[in-house]
């Protein structure tokens, strides 16, 4: 397809006098008229030879030849064609897709919630004048995140990832967020057996980043299981 665009491009071009290229700008500069014009582009006769080119009728099928190329897709679209939001728990560096996720809040006052013995749930917290349920991503998981937030108190360096499935609104307390990074299906690995028990069960795929790896969240899996632990 690119060898048909440039025929097509060298078909319509017709023969000029490229001076410039020889004794001009781009050349050995012997041309008398640079000491008045200075640069070729000020020139009368580099302007008629791009008015020449500009005035050259396009080729037969050029502008089919043009719509088909820019009609393709883009290969580096389709290989970044992945969006997931990388986060840390504890040491590990966890992602989702960024779709899932409303956005990144500050932390705040964690209230704890009566007659709750679920390791998960947290507590509730408020996120711009909505409560929302604060679990530990860390304890469905079954990884070490550090100290957590003492009861009715604050979280800290913490943040708030907020996420919502269907119509259900919940946060996540993680470590620190790096933000949106996007990637291709082909830098996917598969989850080492190495892994822990319960970090693998939601674990769909690894995905190398910078220095380290990232453990890509199966979302349905985890989203079935907040919806267990706020029944």
């Amino acid at each position: 397809m690119e060898s048909q665009t440039q025929d097509a491009v060298a078909f319509m071009r017709p023969t000029i006098d490229d001076c410039w290229n020889r004794i001009g700008v781009r050349g050995d500069r012997s041309c008398v008229e640079l000491q008045r014009h200075l640069h070729c582009r000020n020139c009368p006769t580099y302007s008629a030879a791009a008015r020449t080119l500009l005035d050259v009728p396009p080729a037969t099928g050029y502008s089919d030849t043009w719509t088909h190329h820019f009609a393709q897709p883009s290969a580096q679209m389709e290989e970044s064609a992945h969006s997931v939001i990388i986060f840390r728990v504890g040491v590990e560096w966890l992602a989702l897709p960024t779709a899932l996720c409303v956005e990144v809040a500050d932390t705040g006052t964690v209230h704890t919630l009566p007659h709750r013995r679920n390791g998960a749930v947290l507590g509730i917290t408020n996120v711009r004048g909505e409560l929302l349920v604060c679990l530990s991503l860390a304890a469905i998981l079954g990884v070490d995140a550090g100290s957590p937030p003492e009861p009715g108190g604050r979280t800290g360096q913490q943040r708030l990832l907020v996420l919502r499935g269907g119509t259900t609104g919940f946060v996540f307390l993680v470590s620190e967020v790096h933000g949106v990074h996007r990637h291709g299906a082909s830098e996917l690995m598969q989850v080492p057996a190495t892994l822990g028990k319960a970090q693998a069960t939601y674990t769909k795929a690894i995905l190398p980043w910078r220095d380290t790896t990232v453990g890509i969240l199966d979302e349905q899996l985890l989203l079935h299981t907040v919806d267990r632990s706020l029944a």
